[in-house]
Formats: structure tokens, C-alpha cells, sequence
């Protein structure tokens, strides 16, 4: 049996118009299967909008976005959640009066088989999967440490246990490719050491690549293998954590204003 191609995700020559503006720019990007690559550049830059565009959220205005070596375009987000990519978002967007647990449950039940005869009649086969799925919650709750808000309210958690939540749901769709938006977004500084070691945890053991946008250059620079640089919707630099910040344009563009 031949062995599956290694490029996961791939964009090419993908470029996004809005009227008279270019928010992003004949990029050209990939993601190998069980990466972790960062996304930085400065505000207005166009990471959300690739985020976007990956996700179905925007129609590229030229170019393609192929994942699994099928192409993306035109697909609509639950389709592509549905292919294996899921994503967080840089407001969090979870279901704030759901408890905790049901926040989760609700994305394991996208791989539920039973369909609604069998939720009607709520038979065997209906609760052997209701059964599935709250073990599936549970231990997932554990994982992240959010086992004791079981039943509590979404919107009672404190924001770094709102990130692991919304994070823990994602990762109930069962993805290939995991997208961040800016987790660190709101942290102290301990719970950003924790959610770098989170990430990390996550793609080593789920065996998913990740996609990270993300503002604190700690954080990218500690946990990434690679990183991509946006400026005004172009690529301006790519590569190993070491060589992006000594680039003389990530520098003049973002990182300089750091110094």
C-alpha cells in the first residue's frame, strides 16, 4: 500500500479581493500532515482572512485551496468540517448558557451513525452511541482539565478555561488540521506557558497537524516548526523560527516593533 502524500493542506496562487482591495495576495502555502506551523504578521495583515478562506468562510477570488489533495473551493464550512478541518476562532464562540460538557458533545455527535428513527425509537444501537459519546466527553474533559465543570454553564468559566473549552470542542470534530486563531489572546503569562504545552500535547497525540495565528511571539517562536509572514496579504518571509526573526523584512514589517 503506497504511503499518503505528505502535503495536507495547500494554497496556490490564492488571492482574495474585496471591491478595489486585496486582503490577500497570489499566496502560495502548505502544510505538511502533523505540523505545526505558525501564521504572524502585523494587524490587517490577512491571517484571519486565510483562516477564513481554508475554512469556507470566503470563496477565493483567484487560485485554489486543496486539502487531502481534493480542492476546497466552493465548499460550504460544514462540508469542510466534515473533511477534517476544524478551527477556533479569535472571539470565543462557544454556547454560553450549554452546560460545559454538552459544548463538547455536541461535535462528537457530527460521527454519531444512529440516525433519527433511531433517536425516535432510542434502541440499542442509539444508546450504545449516547454511551460512546459521553465516555468520549468525559475523557476529553480530563484532558484539558475541564472535568469539574462538568455541568457547569459555558459562560461561568473562567477566559483560559473558555480557550481550552472551545479548543476541546474543535478537536471533537475529530480533525486532520487543527486552525488557531490567537488562543493566547486574553492569558497571563502562566496560563500561556500551559497552553504551549497544550498544543503541543494535542498534535503529538491526536496526531493532527496545526495551523497557529498568533500575536505573542513567545509563543509562536517556542512551539512552531515553521512560520509563515504576512504583510498587506502578501508572504514576506518563510522558515524555521530562527531564520524568520533574523529576515530583515519580518523585522522592518513586524518584529522590529518588538525591539
Amino acid at each position: 500500500m503506497s504511503e499518503p502524500q505528505r502535503t495536507l493542506l495547500q494554497l496556490t496562487n490564492c488571492t482574495i479581493r474585496f471591491g478595489g482591495l486585496t486582503a490577500v495576495s497570489a499566496l502560495n502555502f502548505e502544510i505538511d500532515r502533523e505540523e505545526l506551523v505558525g501564521l504572524i504578521g502585523p494587524n490587517g495583515a490577512g491571517k484571519t482572512t486565510v483562516f477564513n478562506v481554508i475554512t469556507g468562510v470566503y470563496c477565493p477570488t483567484e487560485g485554489d485551496v486543496s486539502f487531502s489533495g481534493e480542492s476546497l473551493v466552493g465548499r460550504k464550512p460544514h462540508q469542510i468540517t466534515a473533511h477534517g478541518i476544524a478551527r477556533t476562532f479569535q472571539n470565543i464562540r462557544l454556547f454560553g448558557s450549554m452546560s460545559v460538557a454538552d459544548n463538547v458533545r455536541v461535535a462528537f455527535h457530527r460521527h454519531v451513525a444512529s440516525g433519527v428513527l433511531s433517536g425516535l425509537w432510542r434502541g440499542r444501537a442509539f444508546h450504545n452511541e449516547e454511551k460512546r459519546v459521553a465516555s468520549e466527553v468525559t475523557e476529553m474533559l480530563e484532558i484539558f482539565h475541564l472535568g469539574k465543570f462538568h455541568d457547569t454553564p459555558a459562560q461561568s468559566l473562567s477566559y483560559g478555561d473558555q480557550r481550552r473549552l472551545e479548543i476541546a470542542r474543535a478537536l471533537a470534530t475529530k480533525p486532520k488540521l487543527l486552525l488557531l486563531d490567537e488562543p493566547a489572546a486574553g492569558m497571563n503569562a502562566s496560563e500561556k506557558i500551559e497552553l504551549m504545552r497544550l498544543i503541543q500535547f494535542i498534535k503529538d497525540k491526536y496526531k493532527i497537524a496545526v495551523l497557529l495565528v498568533e500575536h505573542d511571539m513567545k509563543v509562536v517562536m517556542g512551539i512552531c516548526e515553521r512560520i509563515a509572514v504576512l504583510d498587506y496579504g502578501e508572504k514576506i518571509a518563510e522558515g524555521s523560527p530562527a531564520d524568520v526573526r533574523k529576515n530583515p523584512k519580518v523585522i522592518a514589517a513586524y518584529l522590529g516593533n518588538e525591539n
